[in-house]
């Protein structure tokens, strides 16, 4: 859904009227508008709705399927789209378990169009930090995906401090390997400074081994 490089707002509201009316705003605005009339038809649509560009306008109370529910429907279906709730019968406890859910606003009808499309840009603007975030994260999953497994060992004893000769006493290998090893893995992942990779494990989810140090046994008197 969608047209070519435009971000979509799906709006999902029984009333046509209003539904018409933020239509047309949205387009004005340059976006893309689908309308839904209940919460069944949007499922329906969900194969062909795009969870990484746009956001959703979600009434309330609606027929069959409430607001929140669909949002719940939402999530666990893998669809984490941008919310924003409206709705004409505004309470405290619906607003603040729609936050608690991670919607972007709760509105109440009718709503200014200025305030709309300013909720709308926000949504959209969580949307792009989280596609470029995601990006981000499977352009460094594959840096680390060249490694192999030897490098990886090696990896987490550097991210956490380790030397050379420490890394080469706790794995059992020599030094001159545990030098090999930790230069293939500056090259594989990029990193410029020890300082460069520990930022891009952090970024990528990968927290240093837990290792201690392991103490030469005792000479015998």
């Amino acid at each position: 859904m969608g047209a070519m490089g435009m971000d979509t707002v799906y709006i999902v509201d029984d009333d046509e009227n209003f539904a018409r009316g933020v239509g047309r705003l949205i387009r004005a605005a340059g976006w893309d508008p689908h309308a839904f009339g209940s919460a069944a038809d949007f499922l329906a649509a969900a194969a062909d709705v795009d969870s990484r560009a746009g956001c959703v306008l979600l009434d309330v109370r609606m027929p069959g399927m409430k607001g929140p529910e669909l949002y719940r429907a939402m999530l666990a279906r893998g669809l984490d789209l941008p919310v924003i709730f409206l709705t004409g019968h505004g309470d405290v406890p619906t607003s603040v378990d729609a936050m608690k859910l991670g919607a972007v606003d709760f509105l109440e009808k009718p709503v200014g169009g200025e305030v709309l499309v300013g909720a709308i840009r926000a949504a959209l603007a969580r949307q792009t930090e989280r596609r470029r975030l995601d990006a981000e994260r499977r352009e460094i999953e594959a840096r680390f995906a060249k490694l192999s497994p030897r490098e990886r060992e090696v990896m987490s004893h550097v991210i956490a401090g380790r030397l050379n000769k420490q890394i080469a006493a706790d794995l059992g290998i020599s030094l001159k390997t545990v030098k090999a090893h930790r230069a293939k893995v500056m090259e594989k992942t990029g990193a410029g400074s020890v300082a460069a990779l520990v930022d891009l494990c952090r970024a990528g989810g990968i927290h240093a081994a837990a290792v201690q140090r392991i103490d030469p046994e005792p000479l015998e008197s």
